[in-house]
């Protein structure tokens, strides 16, 4: 195996590293049944929680903390202001899925 190609593999693998972890997809249907009761998707407009377009692309959440990944899922897992906890609720790559969805809104 030349340089070359050792080169490509190991920038292959960090880029599916750097693409992230979950399927959009299927958190789009995770959302669809548990989150969207009380949050849009398509807009920043309140329903019974904050509206979630362009979440990771704000300033700032609700609670005041930057929309990062981690802060985001200590949200989902601690829940907070009527929002459930879903720490127990659903899975880590459930989770993963959810995340992987609010960053395409």
């Amino acid at each position: 195996m030349t340089l070359r190609a050792t080169s490509l593999g190991v920038m292959m693998v960090a880029a599916a590293s750097a693409a992230g972890k979950g399927d959009p997809a299927a958190g789009n249907q995770l959302f669809q049944k548990q989150c969207a009761v009380c949050h849009f998707a398509d807009s920043q407009k309140k329903k019974m929680g904050p509206g979630l377009k362009g979440l990771f692309r704000r300033d700032k959440m609700e609670n005041g903390k930057k929309p990062t990944e981690a802060n985001v899922r200590a949200r989902i897992d601690e829940g907070g202001n009527g929002m459930p906890q879903y720490r127990n609720m659903i899975g880590q790559a459930q989770k993963d899925d959810v995340v992987a969805y609010l960053k395409t809104l």
